[in-house]
This record gives structure tokens, C-alpha cells and sequence, in this order.
């Protein structure tokens, strides 16, 4: 996981504006259950009075409220009032109070209101009698005029202390439990409802609110669906740079590792980790950033508005927090080990796959499809079986964590219906109480899913690095120890093995012992021998695709180690065993050894490689399509097209590996007169397995067994060699032997 995060710390500015968008996301997502709560609470069953101070007021029901205040708070709400709207006395609350000054006015108010309610309501069931306790009729305007027509009448009344009204209401606060005061305190609202309907603007009231609030949740609601594009577009863009960079760390390591890197990781290997190991880290990046950050900052601000609330009901958010935490951990640690395996399997799938696509027609020609569907399909069933665990165990999470959601949803309206019978909670603090509780509950659950993920991407991330962090063991030597470099026309070409040994990495012994030879400019060296001898292995280390072991090898007196690889490549013209053609056209593939190849020279290299004729029989000549690899061209229109794009280069060396084995012996022998013209002052090395390839090469050098046992011309190995003799007899009769005898000039004895 370290090494994800490692990526996205290079883009920590990206990674910061997604945090501060998500503070910003969360943030309208939290408010909206409060606006919720106030819709359904304020908005719909206080018609949308916020406050127990009307903004207007009559003055009759503001004489009534200031007979059950204290003379200075009477006098600071008489104040509050400043001019009259309409002729009818209706008084509106002035816009300039502080809100210090608004809230002591409130705090104020709240008991004169609730007793002039109160009184309200007992006039309004008056009538009942002894049912009078029973009854629930709710007071109107009317009934509120007539309170405050009492009120005035008992404020003219002989005798009347305002001191002995408020000693009455504090002795009958006093004997109400807080439980019961709890509930009052909505009645004070309920009074200037009851003021706003004799107004006749109760429902302009309502409407002004509903829509103030609702307008805002929509505001919150954009705002949110802005940021959750915004967080989206960044985060995409973040993964898909990560994803570029790994794409182009990956591919330089790879271009840059010798055979024995490629072969301790396998090709198969490598593609899987450079595209679906990839993949896997830029889908979680994507994740991570919008995930994976948003839920703990979802989670605990719900947490705290839940919190924060007097419901008492927080020990439901504890119990639901402990269960999810138990879920996951137990989901975690069943699933977790097939995660790590999972990547192994898709690569073994890939070399299964890659092996039967490469070599179908091997298949087919042994009759072996049943086989081979066998062991794909064993390889394929391998990986789905663990797929499917993994899968099954993250499928069970849904139910559990659906349980637990209802389970939790339940708890909260059991309690939360007691608490509202109480008068501790109402409909809307319930519904915001519950919404808020499932964004805990689904912050959790996106990190359930995310952590399913993160075990496989970690591993692919470990893979991807593994790569990256390989050093290949071909490298360019350091600046002080580098041989200044020459211009191409200062080399010569002489190439020169002085006691080479070598052996693969991880072998036992050495696949080449004590090699020692010279081979110079305008001359052909031959190396032949028997399949497995290191004739190919000996090529090799002329490029540095390995490194000698012991001894060196030399071009012009200077250790190819010592020399850029670079440098050494352009002197070198290479025909690898196995042509290998590039995707493009046949144009693209001649010049593919720089830019620096003419039109001329690439039509002249292809006369050289005899590929002319073949080419030019084709409708679009040199801008003939490639398939990949060649497909679409024989073995010999392969191997020709490969000797023409080393030609093309016109190097200082020519370096064929068993080049000519597709061709006919008159285009082969055809193309050798025609390139030992070409390559008069270039040094060539042939590695051949037909002996008719090397008779007439200036030094041929013959291998067995890793050991350098014969070295001479045809004639001299024919008289003191006795491998290059038994290979001779192998591949011509007794006649051609005899003519090639007399061609030297000998006689077969």
C-alpha cells in the first residue's frame, strides 16, 4: 500500500484540491439532513416559525406578553417594535436588534408565550365542562383575542401588580418537571402561530420558510453535484498520470533489461505486470482519492452531528460503529490470502495462453488442441476458483451490512418514538438522526469495498515495483571509467576475444571456456559446430546482450564494457536467428536503424538481401504492410528483410546468427557474393549450422561443447579437425568433399 501512496504523493497538489473538494462535498452532505430535519419540523409543523419572538406583532397581543414580563423586559420588547406597518396596529420587530439583543428578547418571551397559549387553549375547551381535561380542540385568533381582552381588562383592574403575576408564574414553573417544560417549550411557537393567523399571513409565513430552506438545500445539493464532477475529473486525471508514468517506468526498466532479466521475470510475466498489474493501481488510485478519503471524512463529521444532538440515542451510532468493525476485520482475514495469490494465477493463465496462441500450428500439427484445452482450462478454473472465494466472501458483506442498516433503522425509531412521546425528539431531528446514522453506515461500507481491492492492488503495486527496482545487469560504465567517444568513421572493426569465459546466471558451469580469436576488417568469420555448443551465446556477447564472465572482449583494443551502449550498437549491424519484424511497413522496417537511412541505401540493402524481387511483386512496393512479428511474410521473406535492415545501417560490424537458414542455397549463395562485395572493409562474424554457408570464410572457428577446438580455414580444419570433419562428412558426400578439396588445391587422402 505504501508504494500507492508513493505515486500519489507525486501529484500532492492534485491529491490536496480532491481532500479540500471532499471537505467541501461532505460538508453538503451533512447539512442537508438538518435542512431535512427543519423542513419537516419548522417548515411543516411550526408553519415555519423559527423563532417564539414574532417578526409582527398586534399591539393588543403585545400588551397581553408584556403583563407577563418583568417591567424591564417589557419595556426592552415594547422597544423592540418600532413603527406600525398598516393602519390596523400591526407592529413590526425592528431590523437593527443585535443578535444579543434578539436572543435575551427570546429567552423572554418564551414563558409569556407559552402561558398565553395555554390560556388560549383552556378557553378554547371551555365549554366541555368536566371533559374539559379530555379534550384537544386547538385554539384559534379568536380565542387568542379574547385571552387578550382579558388580559387588558384585568390590567385595569384595581389592585392589579404586575410583581404578582410573575411570582404566580415563577411558584407554578417551579412545580413543572423538566420533562413536561420540555414539551411546552414548542407552545411557544404555537402562540405566534396563532398571532400570525390573526394577521391572516400564517400561510405566507409558512411558504416564505418552506421555500428559503428548500431553496438552500438545492444550492447544497449543486454545490455538491459541482464538487462530486470536479473530485471526479481530478481523480481521473491523477490515476490516468499515474497509470502513464508507471506505463513509462515499467517499459524503460523492461527496454532496458539484458536476457537474464527477461528471463527471471518471463515475458508473460512482464505483460501482465505492465498492463493489468497497472490497471489494477490506477482503478484504486481512483478509488482512494474518492473513497477512500471521502468516508472517514463523511464518517466522523456524522459522527459528530449525532453527537452534538441531546437525543440520547448515541449508543446506537456505538453499537452500529463495533458490529461494522467486527464484520470487516472477520471478512478481511478470510479473504486477504487469496488476494495475494490472485495475481500469480492470472499471470500463470497469461503463459498459458501466450504459449497456445504463439505455437498453434505446433498444436494442431501434433494433434494436441484436447490437451491443450485441458491444461488452459486447469489454469482457468485455478484462477476462478479463487475469484469466486473472493468473491462469495465480499458478496456475504452485503447482506450482513444490509442487517445491520435495518437493524440499526429500527433501534433508532423504537427509541426515537419514545423519545418524541417524551417530548425529547421530534419527526425531523428522527429523520435527520437516521440519515445521518446510514452516511456512518455507508462510509464504512465504501471502505469494506475499498479494502477489498487494496489487497490486490497492493500486490500488483509490489510487482510493478519489483520491475521498476531491478537494475539491469548490462549498464553503461560510469563517466570516469568510459573511453571517450569516436565518430563512427574512426573505428576500424577489429573485434577481439582474449580468454573468454562465460556462464549464465544461476548455471553450474561455464557454457564458454578460454575462447581466444581475432577477427579483422574486410574478413568473414565463421563460427560453427553442433547444436548447444554456444556458438549462438558466443555472438552475444559481442552486444552485451551478457556480459563475459571471465576474459574480454575488445573492438579496436577497447573492453565493450568500457563503452557506451550506445556507441557500441551503431558499429554494429545484428541479424538475430529468429527474425523479428515490427508492426508497420517494409519501409519502417529497413530504416528501423535510424533516420540517418536514405531512401537509396534502404532499396539498396533489400537488392543486397536478394528481398527486391519479392517486393516489388507486392501492389504497394516498400509501403507494404507488417503484421506484428512478421506474420504476414515467409520465413525466408523474414529472414531477407532482417539481413537488409543490418545492411541498411551500414555498420563497422555484420553480425549473423544462423541467418541463412531459410534461404535455397542459390538465394543464399547469391546474397553472400552480393553482401561479401558490401562488407569489403567491414569485419563479418557468421554464426552457421550449414557447413556450404562457411567454406569459404576467412577464419572459421569451430565450437564443441563451449570449448574453441578447431580454428583455420575449410582446408586446414579438414586436415586437423576432427569435429569440423565429422560435420563436414554429415552434410556433403564424398564428391562435393573432394571438389571442394580441389578448389584448395589438395586432394582427399
Amino acid at each position: 500500500m505504501g508504494k500507492i501512496f508513493k505515486q500519489l504523493a507525486r501529484h500532492w497538489a492534485a491529491c490536496l484540491a480532491v481532500v479540500a473538494l471532499l471537505f467541501v462535498q461532505a460538508y453538503c452532505d451533512l447539512s442537508l439532513p438538518d435542512y431535512t430535519s427543519k423542513i419537516v419540523d419548522t417548515g411543516i409543523q411550526q408553519g415555519g416559525i423559527e423563532s417564539p419572538l414574532p417578526e409582527t406583532v398586534r399591539q393588543s397581543t403585545l400588551d397581553a406578553l408584556s403583563l407577563l414580563m418583568s417591567e424591564e423586559d417589557a419595556d426592552a420588547l415594547q422597544n423592540a417594535y418600532g413603527y406600525y406597518l398598516q393602519d390596523n396596529g400591526v407592529l413590526k420587530l425592528r431590523s437593527d436588534l443585535t443578535d444579543a439583543e434578539r436572543t435575551a428578547l427570546e429567552e423572554a418571551v418564551t414563558t409569556p408565550d407559552i402561558v398565553l397559549y395555554m390560556v388560549a387553549a383552556q378557553n378554547a375547551n371551555a365549554p366541555a365542562g368536566d371533559e374539559a381535561e379530555t379534550m384537544t380542540a386547538a385554539p384559534t385568533a379568536e380565542d387568542l383575542d379574547a385571552v387578550c381582552g382579558q388580559f387588558a381588562a384585568m390590567a385595569q383592574m384595581p389592585g392589579f401588580s404586575r410583581e404578582m403575576i410573575q411570582q404566580q408564574l415563577a411558584s407554578a414553573m417551579e412545580q413543572v418537571d423538566e420533562t413536561t417544560l420540555s414539551s411546552m417549550a414548542s407552545q411557544a411557537t404555537l402562540l405566534v402561530s396563532l398571532e400570525y393567523e390573526a394577521q391572516g399571513v400564517s400561510h405566507d409565513v409558512q411558504m416564505v420558510y418552506l421555500f428559503r430552506v428548500g431553496g438552500q438545500m438545492l444550492a447544497l445539493t449543486l454545490l455538491m453535484v459541482v464538487v462530486a464532477i470536479l473530485v471526479g475529473l481530478i481523480a481521473s486525471r491523477v490515476s490516468a498520470s499515474i497509470g502513464r508514468e508507471l506505463r513509462r517506468e515499467t517499459f524503460s526498466s523492461v527496454i532496458h533489461f539484458s536476457n537474464a532479466e527477461i528471463e527471471n521475470f518471463s515475458t508473460a510475466s512482464l505483460i501482465t505486470r505492465t498492463t493489468n498489474d497497472i490497471q489494477q493501481v490506477q482503478f484504486t488510485c481512483v478509488i482512494l482519492l474518492r473513497m477512500v478519503a471521502y468516508a472517514p471524512i463523511l464518517g466522523i463529521g456524522g459522527v459528530m452531528h449525532v453527537t452534538q444532538g441531546n437525543t440520547g440515542l448515541a449508543w446506537i451510532i456505538v453499537l452500529d460503529v463495533a458490529a461494522l468493525l467486527l464484520l470487516i476485520t472477520v471478512l478481511m482475514s478470510i479473504a486477504m490470502p487469496k488476494f495475494k495469490i490472485m495475481q500469480t494465477l492470472v499471470d500463470k493463465l497469461n503463459l498459458v495462453s501466450r504459449e497456445i496462441l504463439t505455437g498453434v500450428m505446433p498444436v494442431r500439427a501434433f494433434s494436441r488442441e484436447s490437451f491443450e484445452e485441458k491444461r488452459f482450462d486447469a489454469a482457468s478454473r485455478e484462477l476462478m476458483g479463487t475469484q469466486l472465494f473472493t468473491n462469495r466472501a465480499m458478496v456475504a458483506m452485503m447482506p450482513f451490512m444490509t442487517l445491520i442498516m435495518n437493524g440499526t433503522s429500527l433501534l433508532i425509531v423504537w427509541f426515537g418514538g419514545k423519545a418524541m412521546d417524551a417530548g425529547n425528539m421530534q419527526v425531523g431531528e428522527m429523520i435527520a438522526f437516521i440519515t445521518y446514522t446510514m452516511q456512518i453506515v455507508m462510509s464504512f461500507l465504501m471502505l469494506a469495498m475499498v479494502a477489498v481491492m487494496l489487497p490486490r492492488a497492493g500486490v500488483a503495486a509490489d510487482r510493478i515495483d519489483e520491475v521498476c527496482r531491478t537494475k539491469a545487469s548490462i549498464h553503461d560504465p560510469d563517466a570516469a571509467t568510459a573511453k571517450p567517444a569516436l565518430e563512427k568513421k574512426d573505428w576500424d572493426g577489429v573485434v577481439r576475444f582474449e580468454d573468454v569465459s562465460f556462464r549464465f546466471p544461476g548455471a553450474d558451469s561455464d557454457a564458454l571456456e578460454h575462447i581466444s580469436f581475432t577477427a579483422n576488417p574486410g574478413e568473414t568469420t565463421a563460427i560453427i559446430g553442433s547444436t548447444g555448443c554456444g556458438k549462438s551465446s558466443l555472438l552475444n556477447l559481442i552486444p552485451r546482450f551478457y556480459d563475459v564472465t571471465g576474459g574480454r572482449v575488445t573492438i579496436d583494443g577497447i573492453d565493450v564494457r568500457e563503452m557506451p551502449q550506445e556507441q557500441l550498437h551503431s558499429l554494429l549491424g545484428y541479424v538475430p536467428q529468429k527474425g523479428v519484424l515490427f508492426s508497420g511497413t517494409i519501409e519502417s522496417n529497413l530504416k528501423f536503424g535510424g533516420a540517418q537511412i536514405t531512401d537509396a541505401g534502404m532499396k539498396k540493402a533489400a537488392s543486397i538481401a536478394q528481398a527486391t524481387e519479392f517486393i516489388d511483386a507486392k501492389p504497394e512496393g516498400y509501403a507494404s504492410p507488417i503484421a506484428q512479428g512478421g506474420s504476414n511474410v515467409s520465413g525466408g521473406q523474414k529472414q531477407r528483410l532482417s539481413i537488409a535492415r543490418a545492411i541498411a545501417k551500414d555498420p563497422k560490424i555484420y553480425l549473423f546468427d544462423d541467418s541463412f537458414s531459410a534461404l535455397d542455397y542459390k538465394t543464399d549463395v547469391t546474397l553472400r557474393r552480393a553482401l561479401k562485395e558490401e562488407t569489403d572493409n567491414a569485419t563479418v562474424i557468421i554464426v552457421a549450422q550449414r557447413i556450404s554457408t562457411v567454406l569459404h570464410a576467412n577464419q572459421i572457428l569451430v565450437l564443441d561443447d563451449g570449448r574453441l577446438v578447431g580454428k583455420g580455414t575449410h582446408a586446414q580444419l579438414m586436415a586437423t579437425c576432427p569435429e569440423y570433419q565429422e560435420i563436414a562428412r554429415s552434410q556433403l558426400s564424398q564428391k562435393e568433399l573432394n571438389l571442394q578439396d580441389l578448389n584448395t588445391g589438395k586432394e582427399d587422402e
